[in-house]
């Protein structure tokens, strides 16, 4: 399997971990629609790669939250490369929908991954302060800075996906907040990008 600006040298251990997390969302995606139907052939590139280069190596954390994880993506991911170069780092996974949190914890056992799963809605849940907040897929720029101050640290780097959309996005979010941000390119996506902010605060 290639895959794109991984951090590290691919062990064997983590490729079977990918290989076992791609298995287990197939087998539970008929039934609590994990991802959208159509991508499940093609989960690698669409969803893994995806996840992947979410994962940034530049910045020093001991402490991740992902929020409104769903499928795992990317939290189970940064669990699985974090197995591999972070072991003793903490993850917290965010999801307030209880079958998918089942599926969450099945992903933990199974791929033996040191992951915590909250089983709450993202503001009811005490301020983690982690040093990396993410999340894909979940709410407009402006909704996500409020969560990922809620739950990072004062120095936290918030990495949120965005599609194309996303100058859009921060310019409404400019309205409200101050905050520096740098625009990486995604790599399964030319219209995408990873939204790397840093600073955030509401003018």
């Amino acid at each position: 399997m290639s895959i794109h600006q991984f951090p590290a040298d691919v062990s064997r251990e983590t490729i079977e971990r990918f290989d076992l997390y791609e298995a287990l969302v197939s087998k539970w995606n008929p039934v609590i629609n994990l991802v959208a139907k159509s991508t499940v052939s093609d989960f690698k590139h669409r969803h893994l790669q995806d996840s992947i280069q979410v994962y940034q190596n530049d910045v020093s954390w001991t402490r991740w939250v992902d929020m409104g994880s769903g499928g795992g993506l990317p939290g189970i991911v940064v669990g699985i490369i974090a197995a591999q170069n972070k072991p003793d780092a903490e993850i917290h996974l965010i999801e307030s929908d209880q079958r998918k949190c089942a599926f969450l914890l099945t992903c933990v056992r199974e791929l033996g991954l040191n992951i915590k799963v909250h089983s709450q809605r993202i503001l009811e849940i005490p301020s983690l302060a982690a040093d990396i907040v993410s999340a894909r897929a979940l709410a407009s720029l402006d909704m996500l800075l409020e969560f990922g101050c809620h739950h990072g640290n004062k120095t936290a780097t918030f990495l949120f996906p965005k599609g194309a959309n996303w100058k859009s996005e921060v310019a409404e979010a400019q309205k409200t907040w101050t905050f520096e941000y740098e625009a990486l390119k995604s790599v399964t996506d030319p219209d995408a990008t990873i939204l790397k902010i840093a600073g955030a605060q509401r003018v």
